[in-house]
């Protein structure tokens, strides 16, 4: 099951869970749509992974299983994968 961090790990935008501009990698890491697209290019930083829309967990569900609280942030900023 998804985590849904709760924010951006490059600007720590908050990102809810009924956020449509989340976006993830296959290994979870968060990012917000601008920092994506405009400073990411749609690749994870940390493992060069595709970053795509993450989805929204339907609230009954959520009630069960609720996000994640835990917040990461990169105070440096995010640089591109090479």
């Amino acid at each position: 099951m998804l985590q849904l961090r709760p924010s951006c790990e490059c600007c720590d935008r908050d990102l809810p869970n009924e956020s449509a501009d989340a976006r993830i990698c296959s290994f979870e890491c968060t990012f917000c749509s601008t920092c994506a697209e405009a400073r990411l290019g749609h690749v994870c930083p940390n493992c060069g992974g595709e970053l795509v829309r993450r989805p929204i967990r339907p609230a009954a569900a959520l009630a069960r299983n609720p996000a994640s609280t835990e917040r990461v942030f990169k105070p440096g900023g995010c640089v591109a994968a090479d």
